[in-house]
Formats: structure tokens, C-alpha cells, sequence
């Protein structure tokens, strides 16, 4: 048989990029991907490598005197504008941290995403590229004792440091990914810098949980709202944007300030010209993108924004400059060389106006983004503004603790931040909750719990009620702190206002007496009642237990922060507030991949609690079973016997029938049918329904169970 020249050597499909998926060929089924990434197949250091141990063996000084060295040893291939990367830096770092939103805690320079598509190729990180490329030296000196994004957000706060601001302080122990987050939903538009997430001309109406208002973009668009010009529509646009990330008012305008004293934008050229990004670039380019013909395509040639110009007279010093020419000259709008709208001001002193970045004896107009200009037009920013003007070391102050909470705010808990430069002050964003006592006898406390006629059930949806606010996104929430306990979580819905109160008039003397916390007795409780479930079950078992959670108080509860980890839904409790555009399963793994459960720990802690009976208001759907509060897997058993049949009962619930007389057994929600009809799911409720896998069964909820008891035990895990 003579050979085809020129066919493909290898089967396209599922081991190339081309051929259909699975989720092209059925788009309604249920995507399980956002619980199978990060996978240790994509890691490359191995089981053993913690980084958290290698960041201490660190020698903090040494790195960053080769990061202010960095800052002004300006290189051929990239060269730094007025022989300062400062400018750049910062923008890299900015753009890492600002790309969190407090709505799910998601985005932010905590993992390095920026490394990865799509934020290495957004329209808004034009030039990034270089700036990470630069520091490759310094990450290849370090190796493993410095992650990529400890480096990439230490680079601006080393820059500013640089330019002549104290900063507040900084904390390693961001641990790398190695892939996409593709768990983090950036929008819905099909093209770059598209508006498609709005509800109404309203800039509020913003589609949550999103905080950048178009495709592409970290914050706002800085032509205007739609490319318009129109300050004190921006200055909207600007609250909304900010408030999603957790900053108030004088915050927003110190970061705006703080952000634009130093460096400037760049769009001496045809935009449209810049090849594609780097994601898109051809091999040749090894991961540079955006290359520019214009000029030398570099320095005062290069193209990022569109935007041509400085803020201030001086772009490598952090000064008052930014304040001195908002308000001391008046403004208007022209275009820049590359046809996007900027302010600059009318009649101009030139000694005001900052030099061009290669040659000192030219001088050009600094500039303003529309988003500026409303920091002069807006009335409630025009009055911060001009606090911060007449005090420069109130502005200097404000402004360095706004970039710390910036650059720190996804990283959670104090506890977590490593090295010799972490504030020791405790900032009420950071959620801070004192030590708890380990010195009680847990045993004593578990039998005045046990003693207290509290149900199963009732013990188990308290702890987990208390713990399930884990965010892995940005580490907040959690039974540590007992927040449950405060405003506003304990008059959310989903925790079922009534039965906390009981429960918690029943276990918070029981932590008087005893001298633990009343966070360590929720859990206790829990814990207690699984063991009472297995037992009935026929287990004798005991659930791991680590003392020493502590109890927040008001005072140190920012309430209104807590606001987005009010549970909407809860597939694990069988509870939807209402109904949503999304299914109740995609819900539920939305939820699971936050707390940082897998698909089969899922599946075991939804049959578990099932048939522990802690639905949200005491509800029988999806309860299989006939011993409820006895920890069996009598969920998957008959989810999976073939003696039932399943049929629709009215809107989103089913009635489980017999085959053979038509009885009602049981009912179900959507979710529960789920886990019987997605292949994959499908697969996991089979394990469990095999008639030697009952221990196991028992085994893995505890192991599970655990897991989410512990989630914010950051104190466990260095």
C-alpha cells in the first residue's frame, strides 16, 4: 500500500486542539471542567515542593536590592521610559491585583494568572509582556524560593519604593497555578472591549459579579464611558468598578492619584497596526505580543492605551504633581497621535510640562483620562482630591495603605503573609479573628453537646452553615471566627435565622463552661453529630478534630464586606433563595470549586447529608431513605435502583415512584437528580452504592467533612 503524502500523522480530536468537545457536541450538559483544573498533572514541581517553606529560606534583602536595581537599569530590547521601569512595574502589578472582585473573590495577583490567556492578552495589558519578561532574570536567580506572582505584585511596591514613597509593607506566600483559571467568569461578550454587561444605561446595573465595565479592561474605559468623554458619567462608572473590589471613596481616589503620579500612557502611533497579542503571536515571537511598526516601536514610539502623555512634571518621583495640575490649570479634551480622546490643559506653563522619555530637552503636555477629570468634576471625589492636595503625608499615608490592600486584599488572613516587611498592625479587611484556646478537654466538651438534646441534624447544618463561607478565591469566610454568630450572617436566609438562634443559645454556654471557643463548639457539635449518624449507621468513628478556632467580634467585622458570602443557594442543604437564569448544578459547583472541594468529595458530602436530614427548612426532597439522621448510603442506592422510577412533579421537582405500584417514595429536586443522570456524577454515586463500599462511604464523608471544617485553619497548614 503505497504511503499519503502529507496526512496528518496523528488522530485530531481529543489530543489536538482542532475536533469537537463534548460540551460542542451536548452544550446543555453539566461542565464538571471548573472542578478538575489545577490538576497535579499541570504542576511541575511535584508533591513534595512547598512553597510556602522555600519563600522563608528566601534572602529578602538581596531581592529587593536587585529590584531597585532592576528599576533603573534600562535595557536595549525594552527601554525604560527616563531610564525608570517604575512606571511599568506598577502598571503590572496593578493590573494583577485589579483584576479582583469581591462579588466571589475571584481575579487578583494571588496565583500568577497573569502569566496565562486570557489576561496575557486582554487589550489592557498591552506591554506587559515586557514587563514580566524583565523580570525574568530575577525569577531565574530565586528560582523557587520566589514564585511569579509574589514577584510580579513585589515589583510595583519595590517601584514605588524606588520613586520615593514609603509604602506600608508587603507579604509573600502567593503560590503559583500553572494554568488558565478558567473557573474565573470574566463576561460574556464574544469580542475585546465590547459592553454586553449591562442591564440598563445605568452604570450600577453592572452584570455581577463583575467589575470591570467592558471585555478586556481592569477598570473603566479611560476615553470615557462608551469612548465618550464625560467626567462625571466615568466618575459613576468609577464608584460602581470600585466598590466591586472593596475600596471606598477616598481609597478610589488615592489609588487613581497614587496610580497616575508616577509613569505615563502611551499612543504615539497607529493602534490599529499592533500585531496580534501574545496569545494570538506567531512562535517566532516566544511570547511577545502587540509588536509595533510604528518607529522603532519602543520608547516614546511605544503604543499601550492609545492615551499619549504624563500625568505630571515629574513621572519618576511620587510627589503632589498629580493634584498640582488637576486643579491648577483648566482642561479639555483632544486626541492623541493615535486618535484616542485624552485631556490636556490649556495655557500651560512649560517648566509644568514633563520631557519626553529619550530626549530631556523636548517637552510635551501632560494629560488626563477621563476618569481623572472626574476626580476634579465629581463633587464627592473633587472634595477628597482637594484634602489630599492641601496634605500631601495624609495623601502619601492613605494612598500607600490603599496599594497595600490593593496588592494584599486576595490574599486573606495576616496569618498567611510571610517576611520580614508584613505590617503588624491587624486591618479590618484582612477579617481578623483572635486565637482560640487549645487548653480546654474536648472530650468534655463533646459530651455536654451530646448531652444537650440537639438533633443530628440541627448540629450539622449549624457547623456547616458556619464553615461553608470558605472562599479559596481570596481565603475569606469560614467557621474560624464564628461570624455566624454576628451581623449580618446571622439573619441571612440560608442560614435559617430561628433554628441558629436555638442552636446557639444551647452551645454558647456550653463554650462559657468549658473555656473553648464558640467557633470550636460549632464545629465540635457538627462533628458530634456525624459521629451520632455513623454509629446509627453501624460505625464507631471519630471525626479529626484541631482546637484553637477564635471568636471575631463586631468591632473587628466589617460587615458590609460580608455582604457578598451571603449564600444565594446551597445544593448541599437542597436550598435555592430563588430562581436563577444558571441551573441549581451549576450552582452548587460554582460553590464547590470556591470551597475547594473536587467532584467526588462533593458527591460523598451531598449523599451524606441528604440522609442526615439537614435540608434548608427541614424539606424531605432528595432525603432516599427511611433512617434518616443515620449516616448510610441509602442516597445512592436508590437513586440508582432500577426498581424507581422518576417522574416530573411540578416546577423543578420530581416524585421517586415504585416501577411495579406506581407508590410515591420519595421527592427530588433537579440537583439530586443530577448526581444520577451526568455521566460523571454518575460514576461517583455508583462507588457508593456498591454493597461493599459502606465504610469507604463513611470514611470519605468524614475525610470530606473535615476538609471543610478546617478550610480556613491557615494556622494548620505552615
Amino acid at each position: 500500500m503505497s504511503k499519503q503524502p502529507g496526512k496528518c500523522p496523528v488522530m485530531h480530536g481529543g489530543n489536538t486542539s482542532s475536533g469537537m468537545s463534548n460540551m460542542d457536541w451536548w452544550p446543555n450538559a453539566l461542565n464538571l471542567n471548573i472542578l478538575h483544573q489545577h490538576d497535579a498533572k499541570t504542576d511541575p514541581m511535584g508533591k513534595g515542593f512547598k512553597y510556602r517553606d522555600e519563600v522563608r529560606k528566601l534572602d529578602f534583602e538581596a531581592l529587593k536590592q536587585d529590584m531597585r536595581d532592576l528599576m533603573t537599569d534600562s535595557q536595549e530590547w525594552w527601554p525604560a521610559d527616563w531610564g525608570h521601569y517604575g512606571g511599568l512595574m506598577i502598571r503590572m502589578s496593578w493590573h494583577a491585583a485589579g483584576s479582583y472582585r469581591i462579588a466571589d473573590g475571584r481575579g487578583g495577583g494571588g496565583t500568577g494568572n497573569q502569566r496565562f490567556a486570557p489576561l496575557n492578552s486582554w487589550p489592557d495589558n498591552v506591554s506587559l509582556d515586557k514587563a514580566r519578561r524583565l523580570l525574568w532574570p530575577i525569577k531565574k536567580k530565586y528560582g523557587n524560593k520566589v514564585s511569579w506572582a509574589d514577584l510580579i505584585i513585589m515589583a510595583g511596591t519595590m517601584a514605588y519604593e524606588t520613586m520615593g514613597l514609603k509604602t506600608f509593607g508587603f507579604g509573600f506566600g502567593r503560590e503559583d497555578i500553572w494554568a488558565p483559571e478558567e473557573d474565573t467568569y470574566w463576561g460574556s461578550e464574544k469580542e475585546w472591549l465590547a459592553k454586553d454587561r449591562y442591564d440598563s444605561a445605568d452604570e450600577s446595573s453592572l452584570e455581577n459579579p463583575l467589575a470591570a465595565v467592558q471585555m478586556g479592561l481592569i477598570y473603566v474605559n479611560p476615553e470615557g464611558v462608551d469612548g465618550k468623554p464625560d467626567p462625571l458619567k466615568t466618575a459613576e462608572a468609577v464608584r460602581v468598578t470600585f466598590e466591586r473590589m472593596a475600596m471606598n471613596d477616598e481609597e478610589t481616589v488615592a489609588l487613581t492619584a497614587g496610580g497616575h503620579t508616577v509613569g505615563k500612557c502611551h499612543g504615539n502611533g497607529d493602534a490599529s497596526l499592533l500585531g496580534p497579542d501574545p496569545e494570538g503571536a506567531p512562535v517566532e515571537q516566544q511570547g511577545f505580543g502587540w509588536a509595533n511598526p510604528n518607529g522603532k516601536g519602543m520608547g516614546r514610539d511605544t503604543i499601550t492605551s492609545g492615551i499619549e502623555g504624563a500625568w505630571t512634571t515629574h513621572p519618576t518621583q511620587f510627589d503632589n504633581g498629580y493634584f498640582y495640575l488637576l486643579f491648577h490649570y483648566d482642561w479639555e479634551v483632544r486626541k492623541s497621535p493615535a486618535g484616542a480622546n485624552q485631556w490636556e490643559p490649556i495655557g500651560i506653563a512649560e517648566e509644568d510640562k514633563p520631557v519626553d522619555v529619550e530626549d530631556p530637552s523636548i517637552r510635551y503636555n501632560p494629560i488626563m483620562t477621563d476618569a481623572d477629570m472626574a476626580m476634579k468634576m465629581d463633587p464627592i471625589y473633587r472634595e477628597i482630591s482637594e484634602r489630599f492636595y492641601k496634605d500631601p503625608e495624609y495623601f502619601r499615608e492613605v494612598f500607600a495603605r490603599a496599594w497595600f490592600k490593593l496588592t494584599h486584599r486576595d490574599m486573606g488572613p495576616r496569618a498567611r503573609y510571610i517576611g520580614p516587611d508584613v505590617p503588624a498592625e491587624d486591618l479590618i479587611w484582612q477579617d481578623p479573628v483572635p486565637a482560640g484556646s487549645t487548653g480546654y478537654d474536648v472530650d468534655a466538651v463533646k459530651a455536654k453537646i451530646a448531652a444537650s438534646g440537639l438533633a443530628v441534624a440541627e448540629m450539622v447544618a449549624t457547623a456547616w452553615d458556619s464553615a461553608r463561607t470558605f472562599r479559596g478565591s481570596d481565603m475569606r469566610g469560614g467557621a474560624n471566627g464564628a461570624r455566624i454568630r454576628l451581623a449580618p450572617m446571622k439573619d441571612w436566609e440560608g442560614n435559617e435565622p430561628a433554628r441558629l438562634a436555638k442552636v446557639l443559645a444551647v452551645l454558647e454556654p456550653i463554650a462559657a463552661e468549658t473555656g473553648a471557643s464558640i467557633a470550636d463548639v460549632i464545629v465540635l457539635a457538627g462533628n458530634v453529630g456525624v459521629e451520632q449518624a455513623a454509629k446509627a449507621a453501624g460505625f464507631e468513628i471519630t471525626v479529626p478534630f484541631a482546637a484553637g478556632r477564635g471568636d471575631a467580634t463586631d468591632e473587628t467585622t466589617d460587615g458590609d464586606s460580608f455582604a457578598p458570602l451571603e449564600p444565594l443557594h446551597d445544593g448541599y442543604r437542597n436550598w435555592l433563595k430563588k430562581d436563577y437564569v444558571v441551573t441549581p448544578a451549576e450552582l452548587m459547583l460554582d460553590r464547590t470549586q470556591l470551597m475547594g472541594l473536587t467532584a467526588p468529595e462533593m458527591t460523598v458530602l451531598v449523599g451524606g447529608m441528604r440522609v442526615l436530614g439537614t435540608n434548608h427548612g427541614g424539606t424531605g426532597h432528595g432525603v432516599f431513605t427511611d433512617r434518616p439522621g443515620a449516616l448510610t448510603t441509602d442516597f445512592f442506592t436508590n437513586l440508582t435502583d432500577m426498581g424507581n422510577v422518576w417522574k416530573p412533579a411540578g416546577k423543578g421537582l420530581y416524585e421517586i415512584r415504585d416501577r411495579k405500584t406506581g407508590a410515591v417514595k420519595w421527592t427530588a429536586t433537579e440537583l439530586d437528580l443530577t448526581f444520577g443522570s451526568n455521566s460523571i456524577l454518575r460514576s461517583y454515586v455508583e462507588v457508593y452504592a456498591q454493597d461493599d463500599n459502606a465504610a469507604k462511604f463513611v470514611n470519605d464523608f468524614v475525610a470530606a467533612w473535615t476538609k471543610v471544617m478546617n478550610a480556613d485553619r491557615f494556622d494548620l497548614v505552615d
